[in-house]
């Protein structure tokens, strides 16, 4: 299919705003640059019942994270649980940056959203984010039913690099005998570090996010190149038998489509249910409410529908 008419427009707008390239700004001003960026393409905030910032133990300091409870009819009943890591190269972005999003799910879902705010690289290259996410589930795990949630019915999610993020959760929780993860939703996650598929060759300039940008990233991520195969690190690479149940979203015109694309097939043949779809038209990034693209907001939508299946009591308690 042609780029969606949105978000050609979408990448119009921020090629006009101008601006350097990544590997010309430091760390802290890319993530600024980023923040500044948001108040170009303005969004009008989604109403939560409750949200509250707090602390919960990592492995190296406190972790701050953000819970979001939405307004349901009956208040006694525990709601399922997604942890959320956010997007941003593990390098950028923040729990701000993706209150919306976390919003949104919580809302449309409902649940109990967890969003973690793990460290970032270059300052704290690979595994210390990981261990942050993983040190978050595990209180979330224990301490779930504090904050009004069902821990036995417990997810992980998150975009692009926060994609890479909860898969290699899964895996952990995998291979250290817990917590128990009912659901992963895997926003055009992040699984392998060549960078070098077809969609990596074919949408790697003009799209928004760019191939140079992806190899950059895993630069300031991992600080030993063997570090790039890690099955951690490239989840790709990674055995994926005993997974739990997966939604892996993509986009056509993002470089990162092939790579996710691999993933859900091979958590397929691992014997994992997975939900894939691909959104036709559609760029990295579009992911998200009440932006210039609207298919993010239809996205958003069939996602919480297929995470509130997946964690309905029922459908947990015969997995």
């Amino acid at each position: 299919m042609p780029l969606d008419p949105q978000a050609r427009a979408y990448i119009d707008a921020v090629i006009a705003l101008g601006g350097k390239l990544p590997r010309d700004m430091t760390p802290d001003e890319w993530r600024q640059s980023m923040l500044d960026r948001r108040q170009h393409f303005p969004v009008q905030q989604q109403p939560i019942a409750k949200s509250e910032d707090r602390t919960v133990p990592g492995p190296d300091g406190e972790i701050p994270i953000r819970v979001y409870t939405p307004d349901v009819t009956d208040a006694s009943r525990p709601l399922p649980i997604l942890v959320y890591y956010h997007g941003g190269g593990w390098v950028i972005g923040s729990i701000e940056t993706h209150d919306n999003t976390c919003r949104a799910l919580a809302n449309l879902t409902p649940c109990i959203v967890v969003s973690v705010e793990y460290r970032l690289a270059p300052e704290f290259r690979f595994p210390a984010g990981l261990e942050d996410c993983y040190a978050a589930i595990q209180w979330v795990a224990e301490h779930g039913s504090e904050l009004g949630g069902d821990p036995t019915r417990l997810a992980v999610g998150g975009d692009s690099a926060g994609g890479n993020l909860a898969a290699a959760v899964s895996l952990l929780a995998r291979e250290r005998g817990g917590p128990k993860i009912a659901y992963q939703l895997l926003i055009y996650p992040v699984t392998d570090s060549t960078n070098d598929t077809p969609s990596h060759r074919e949408m790697g300039t003009g799209y928004g996010l760019t191939q140079d940008g992806m190899v950059y990233f895993w630069e300031l991520y991992v600080s030993d190149p063997a570090h790039a195969t890690d099955p951690l690190a490239a989840v790709l690479r990674a055995d994926l038998a005993g997974l739990p149940p997966a939604t892996v979203i993509t986009a056509e015109f993002d470089p990162l489509r092939d790579e996710g694309d691999a993933y859900a097939e091979k958590l397929k043949a691992a014997g994992a249910p997975v939900e894939h779809v691909a959104y036709p038209g559609q760029i990295h990034g579009f992911f998200a409410p009440g932006t210039m693209m609207q298919t993010g907001d239809k996205a958003i939508v069939a996602a919480a529908r297929s995470m509130g299946a997946a964690l309905a009591p029922a459908t947990v308690a015969s997995a």
